[in-house]
């Protein structure tokens, strides 16, 4: 499960899939807070990239912001997220007590989703998402993030299905994230063909 993810299947997650994938309790029924770009997110972003590099220390191939905050004038969930490529992240027992001993917890687990595992940050503002380098969701993840900072219809596009999904009543967070998925598939394919 995955805020933002790029490539979600057309048909969003059923609740028994988001309960498999989720690692401890579930979270209560998000109310999704929209703000105003701040210049502090890629501060913020340096900052907590510069803690997982020292304590995953050569396990880390890659530290990306991603997400709507990795965006300067979009608006966007206060909630850094963070890419992390690593050799295999479905290798846990490599990267994750390391990520552990500074404050993050594994919430999300999925084997059967390019072996993406999510992880909390310890002020719960950050969303970190490991995937195994090659996965094809890194290169979407980052295409998807330098259309919307180049491309100003595509990122005011984005930023308008966003107030009009924020504005519903959602039962997971997961719900909200796949709404998204269509726009964002139309997005990341005008990438594709500008690239």
């Amino acid at each position: 499960m995955a805020s933002s993810t790029p490539d979600r299947p057309a048909n969003p997650l059923t609740d028994e899939e988001i309960r498999r994938a989720t690692v401890g309790e579930m979270a209560p029924p998000p109310q999704i807070e929209l703000v105003e770009y701040t210049p502090e997110w890629p501060a913020r972003f340096e900052a907590e990239a510069a803690r997982i590099r020292h304590a995953v220390g050569s396990q880390v191939l890659q530290v990306e912001h991603i997400g709507s905050t990795s965006v300067p004038g979009l608006i966007a969930k206060p909630v850094i997220d963070i890419l992390l490529v690593v050799s295999d992240s479905s290798a846990e027992s490599t990267y994750v007590p390391a990520l552990e001993s500074i404050g993050y917890a594994l919430r999300v687990r999925e084997p059967e989703w390019h072996e993406h595992r999510m992880l909390k940050g310890p002020n719960k503002d950050v969303n970190l998402h490991v995937y195994t380098v090659g996965s094809e969701e890194i290169e979407r993840y980052l295409l998807l993030r330098d259309r919307l900072r180049s491309n100003d219809a595509d990122r005011e596009l984005y930023a308008q299905v966003k107030r009009d999904l924020a504005g519903k009543e959602w039962k997971h967070i997961q719900n909200y994230a796949d709404a998204k998925t269509e726009v964002i598939e139309a997005i990341v394919t005008r990438a594709r063909e500008a690239d």
